[in-house]
């Protein structure tokens, strides 16, 4: 297996208000199609795609849970400053998020916070110093 990751599925209650979220309150680039029932973002190595969690559920053959809760799974975004963690997050959090750990220096010398989208599904979002995106 390669070390690569294609697609990022989150599977959402919402696929209108999801797809508001990332295209239009993130600013993601939205790749449009004829047909289905899924919207795609093209990111840097790999694809976001948002599908009704139902269908997704069902496509695995697995049944729909209404617990909620934490997943165990989170997704980053890792950025190259702290200021610019501090503004993902505001735009975030301006575009329906909801705070959940506001940013800060961390343990291993870096600076972050989270968020959880809309549809409950957790963000980090990062600067390492270790780690140059310029």
């Amino acid at each position: 297996m390669k070390p690569k990751i294609s697609i990022i599925t989150l599977g959402v209650e919402d696929l209108e208000r999801a797809t508001r979220f990332y295209g239009e309150g993130l600013g993601l680039p939205k790749y449009d199609f004829e047909g289905g029932n899924i919207s795609f973002f093209s990111l840097e190595g790999t694809w976001l795609a948002l599908y009704p969690r139902e269908e997704l559920a069902k496509d695995i053959g697995l049944a729909v849970s209404s617990q909620g809760g934490f997943s165990g799974i989170t997704l980053a975004h890792n950025v190259a400053s702290k200021s610019e963690v501090d503004a993902v997050l505001s735009q975030a959090v301006s575009s329906g998020a909801r705070l959940i750990k506001p940013a800060k220096d961390v343990f291993w010398g870096g600076y972050s916070g989270y968020f959880q989208d809309p549809e409950v599904h957790y963000w980090e979002v990062a600067y390492n110093p270790y780690q140059d995106l310029t």
